[in-house]
């Protein structure tokens, strides 16, 4: 069973109107929408063309008497008028006990077998504030499926992902999960961390692409605001990133030695990430990547340089092993872009635009473009300016601020793709502006080099 609950219709005209939307894509999952057990939000669920409806009711005493200002009673007759009337409006039925992990096991039965009584399609038990442990569902839940019944966990106190499994075994036949674990306070159990658990650990086939994984939590991480935790599993920038010496050697000779999956798997690569722990065979890799090669005592050169660098806490970019390898190597490297000009205009009535002037391979281009931003004007200049040469793209954009105050250094890191190869470089000043230009610059001399 795959059941998509877009949000709640009650909260707005705009989640009505997603909620519109996502009811006539044509998808094939079921499509939901989380109500109270009140009449005028099941009544927006039906009107926006959901097929069911996540309906919850509060079954703690502490959440019936603290947060209802009810008794069981009142708790249990609303119950069941929402129940009955929502299956008059032609809707599925998932009823729900809200802070069940802390409620009285018996109501939980009582509220469910009431609810079944009244046409109630299947169950769901809300561990609410994150409070299980493996060793309580299993108690609870064989007890609780008197229908199909689905568990949904929270992740207050690092738990959502045991509990989860451990309700699956224990009877549950369907888990609640957010993409990228998004939800109230520590999140829900994480989608894709769910699914390739269930595909690996329990060789259970979910239906799910896994290939689109990497990119569905990227575009929602893009559209929500709410940035990958860096060594996230799955999904985290780090989870497929190899410094140390010992794990990048061994990957390198064999994948599996240090990855748990294959990358691509998911819809990600291999990244074998430089600085201090790094070792040889890394480094030679890397280097091999760009064509360079050096012999043993440059390589211990080069590796020396970069351990030094790493040492100093900067992050070591592909330009920046370039530049180390060029001059240990002693390989002539003029630039094939020169930067001359850039000028920039923003303001609060002014629409962002930039022009730049470069010396592109002996002459002087100008371009100019507008963005969202100064930044993102810049970028489109300079992209302008390269047009003729080679169609080069901003894959990704991070930026970290040195030290605090409004004249910290900014660390700009971008990377850069031409032609399926990807470069990463940066650029370091107190202009966040002049920083991105020179980290473009940067990667683009090389990219247009190669």
């Amino acid at each position: 069973m795959q059941v998509i609950e877009a949000g709640s219709a009650a909260a707005s005209a705009g989640e009505r109107e997603a909620l519109r939307l996502i009811a006539d894509a044509g998808l094939a999952p079921e499509i939901c929408t989380y109500v109270r057990a009140v009449k005028i939000d099941i009544d927006y669920a039906a009107d926006c063309g959901a097929d069911s409806v996540h309906l919850v009711i509060p079954v703690s005493d502490l959440h019936i008497e603290k947060k209802m200002r009810k008794t069981r009673e009142q708790v249990y007759g609303m119950a069941m008028e929402a129940v009955a009337y929502a299956k008059e409006r032609g809707l599925i039925v998932e009823l729900s006990g809200e802070d069940a992990s802390r409620a009285d096991p018996d109501f939980i039965r009582k509220v469910y077998a009431g609810g079944l009584d009244r046409g109630a399609d299947r169950l769901c038990f809300c561990d609410t504030v994150g409070l299980l442990t493996p060793e309580r569902v299993a108690e609870l839940i064989p007890q609780l499926c008197l229908a199909p019944l689905s568990i949904h966990c929270h992740d207050d106190l690092g738990m959502g992902m045991a509990n989860t499994l451990a309700a699956l075994r224990a009877g549950a036949g369907c888990a609640h999960a957010t993409v990228n674990g998004l939800g109230e306070r520590a999140g829900n159990v994480a989608f894709e961390e769910l699914v390739m658990a269930l595909e690996i650990l329990y060789d259970h086939r979910t239906g799910i692409r896994t290939r689109e994984l990497y990119p569905l939590s990227s575009t929602v991480s893009r559209l929500t605001g709410v940035p990958l935790p860096t060594n996230k599993a799955i999904v985290g920038e780090m989870a497929f990133t190899h410094e140390s010496g010992i794990h990048a050697h061994g990957v390198l000779r064999e994948p599996s030695t240090y990855e748990p999956v294959p990358p691509e798997m998911i819809g990600r690569k291999r990244r074998i990430l430089l600085g201090k722990h790094s070792g040889s065979a890394a480094v030679e890799a890397a280097l091999a990547e760009f064509d360079f090669h050096p012999d043993k005592d440059q390589l211990a050169e080069i590796l020396s340089r970069i351990k030094e660098l790493g040492d100093k806490g900067m992050r070591i970019t592909d330009a920046d092993l370039m530049a180390v390898a060029e001059a240990v190597m002693a390989i002539d490297s003029r630039p094939v872009l020169e930067l001359r000009q850039f000028t920039v205009v923003s303001g609060s009535n002014v629409i962002p635009t930039a022009s730049v002037t470069l010396r592109v391979k002996g002459e002087e281009i100008t371009s100019a473009s507008t963005g969202t931003g100064p930044v993102d004007a810049a970028m489109g200049a300079l992209r302008r300016s390269v047009a003729a040469v080679g169609d080069i793209d901003l894959e990704e954009y991070h930026v970290d601020a040195i030290h605090g105050g409004t004249d910290a250094l900014v660390d700009v890191t971008v990377r850069l793709s031409k032609d399926g190869k990807i470069i990463t470089s940066r650029g370091a000043r107190t202009d966040i502006i002049m920083a991105s230009v020179e980290a473009v610059i940067a990667g683009m001399n090389r990219l247009l080099r190669e």
